[in-house]
């Protein structure tokens, strides 16, 4: 058993929504063998019930509060300093004499770092061994941010997008190994950044398929005589915001016109005034709900227009796991490793989403078949502890330890 330091840039509790979901299971499997002090920060107040819960699976905790609004105020300071936003953001004195203090009393054998902005608390400790978990390739999701922007937040992501990968560059080429979230994110990173090729490798996402299963005895949200497209996600999240608002103006007129009785549901916390703004007479928007699972396993066809992502969408996993008949951005598709047509689908567009959500609507037989296949695809490849486990040869090596 050795002494693991456990950097995350969010609560890894509750795991209800993508990065946490993953964070959460990482956390999980590192306290399978080893002592884990985690080093964190809380975004949204509500959370802050779970922290008990994380004291008394941690051998230590400390949980920096962080403010969104202040956060990106202080971020600002970046552009004086020459620096990313994102580690100004992420920035907190408490966090870092939590962190130096634990590295003086404890003897910690390894550090783990989820998501690039956390590295820079352990910057200059090159005693320790260091793996990261970026995940996604964060920077080049700002770089794709920049041209559905006007100026100056397109200049400001263009900027964030070409600094932030230089420190991935940097800290890949401190750390022991590095995990992306699928081959391609790590060929997207390799072709970035040559001189990283031999230090990184996937680690995939996976789902809880004992959580997310469809039971009989849980009720439908939904009137009887509705035909209801489900999308789910957190509403605060700009990809997830621009799905919702492009599903409703190019795809749902053209549905309507087909089956009038349809009605979509956006299912998910903190939603913006602009994701508000979508309700209507065919739009609901839930806000976060007690359980998501409902949502999906009624739902008549659940949908990830996503027109900017990086990896697999958890959501995706989660909506096949229920056996639901998902479809999903091209983008969202390809990395999910499933049948397209048979446990997947794939829309380039507006026009195939809305061809492909009348077609599944109109036949039932079908949509359950498409169900049934995606879980047992989900059950067969995507659990969470066989992909976590790729993270235990490098702590051995790095702890001394053998299997």
């Amino acid at each position: 058993m050795a002494n693991i330091l456990y950097l995350v840039h969010r609560l890894p509790y509750p795991p209800n929504k993508g990065d946490k979901v993953r964070s959460y299971h990482l956390l999980k499997h590192l306290l399978k063998q080893h002592r884990v002090f985690l080093g964190t920060f809380i975004d949204d107040p509500e959370d802050a019930v779970h922290i008990p819960l994380l004291q008394g699976m941690c051998a230590d905790i400390h949980v920096a509060r962080l403010d969104p609004r202040m956060a990106k105020v202080r971020s600002l300071n970046g552009l004086l300093a020459g620096e990313p936003l994102t580690l100004r953001y992420y920035l907190d004195a408490t966090l870092q004499n939590w962190v130096d203090d634990t590295c003086r009393r404890q003897k910690i054998d390894a550090v783990v770092v989820f998501s690039s902005a956390m590295a820079q608390y352990v910057e200059g400790k090159q005693r320790l061994p260091l793996l990261i978990d970026f995940v996604d390739v964060d920077s080049v999701k700002w770089t794709q941010y920049a041209p559905k922007h006007r100026w100056p937040l397109s200049w400001i992501y263009r900027r964030e997008g070409r600094l932030l990968l230089a420190y991935e560059r940097e800290m890949a080429m401190q750390a022991a190994r590095s995990f992306l979230v699928t081959d391609a994110e790590v060929e997207l990173f390799r072709k970035l950044a040559p001189e990283c090729s031999v230090r990184v490798e996937a680690m995939c996402n996976g789902v809880d398929a004992d959580y997310f299963a469809p039971s009989a005895e849980r009720a439908s949200p939904f009137p009887a005589d509705e035909e209801a497209v489900v999308f789910t996600g957190a509403m605060d999240y700009w990809p997830n915001i621009d799905a919702a608002t492009w599903f409703v103006s190019e795809m749902l007129p053209g549905l309507l016109q087909r089956r009038p009785g349809l009605r979509f549901y956006i299912v998910g916390r903190s939603p913006t005034p602009e994701v508000l703004a979508l309700a209507g007479e065919h739009v609901v928007v839930t806000g976060t709900v007690p359980d998501v699972r409902p949502y999906l396993q009624h739902a008549g066809v659940v949908v990830a227009p996503l027109r900017v992502a990086r990896g697999i969408q958890n959501k995706i996993l989660e909506a096949m796991a229920m056996e639901r008949p998902v479809i999903a951005a091209s983008e969202c598709a390809g990395p999910v490793d499933a049948n397209p047509g048979s446990e997947l689908l794939a829309a380039a567009g507006a026009e195939e989403f809305i061809s492909n959500i009348d077609a599944l609507l109109a036949d039932p037989e079908r949509s359950a078949s498409i169900g049934r296949a995606a879980r047992a695809r989900v059950i067969a490849r995507y659990s969470w502890d066989a992909h976590m486990s790729g993270i235990d040869p490098y702590l051995q090596t790095s702890t001394g330890q053998t299997s």
